[in-house]
């Protein structure tokens, strides 16, 4: 079993409904993203590229791409950062984790880690989010685990979950009947930083 992700960046709209999804979900200390929304235009947040009426905008949504051959299970020292056998996903484990933050140095796909620098706080004064979802820790390195407490309950991830217009798409790429497999065949796609060789487990459809 692979799990993967398809992203349709033509019905993306940018409402970043996953990323705060994913925040809820995971119970995300102040200030941490696992998933980001980027612009494909100008050079800030939900900014065109061009002039008017000659403008452009779309947008790419970032976070672990779960790769095949994953860089950063190389770098980890400890084996804290690990590709689960059972999912394909890539996940780390807090209580091994040594805070050296090699996997951060040899992820190719900037800003798709955040490392906690000092005791997790918290926006709200109570917890939130899944059953079974880990306790943050203080000099930890974290990430996008692909929901692996929901995936144990066979439930989808919360971004796939959330996605009001539908542009995302998640399943096992190793079955050709799945509809992730269905609509990466249908469709033409890219995928970030292929020359790395990490074999990302994203793909934007295009």
């Amino acid at each position: 079993m692979h799990y993967g992700f398809a992203i349709d960046t033509k019905r993306c709209i940018g409402c970043h409904t996953c990323a705060v999804g994913c925040r809820m979900e995971n119970h995300l200390p102040k200030g941490i993203w696992w998933n980001r929304i980027l612009t494909k235009g100008g050079e800030d947040m939900d900014t065109p590229e061009g002039i008017f009426p000659d403008v452009t905008m779309s947008y790419v949504p970032v976070a672990c791409q779960h790769c095949e051959n994953p860089a950063c299970v190389k770098a980890c020292p400890v084996g804290a950062t690990y590709k689960d056998p059972e999912t394909g996903a890539v996940r780390q484990d807090y209580d091994k984790c040594i805070g050296c933050r090699m996997c951060v140095a040899a992820c190719p796909y900037t800003g798709v880690r955040s490392f906690n620098w000092a005791e997790p706080e918290y926006t709200i004064d109570f917890e939130c989010g899944g059953q079974n979802v880990p306790a943050h820790q203080k000099h930890t390195v974290e990430k996008c685990t692909m929901c692996w407490h929901r995936l144990a309950k066979d439930e989808e991830p919360m971004c796939i979950r959330m996605c009001p217009e539908r542009a995302r798409y998640w399943g096992d790429l190793d079955d050709p009947n799945s509809e992730i497999s269905k609509v990466i065949r249908e469709r033409e796609y890219m995928q970030l930083l292929p020359e790395k060789g990490t074999k990302p487990s994203v793909y934007y459809l295009v």
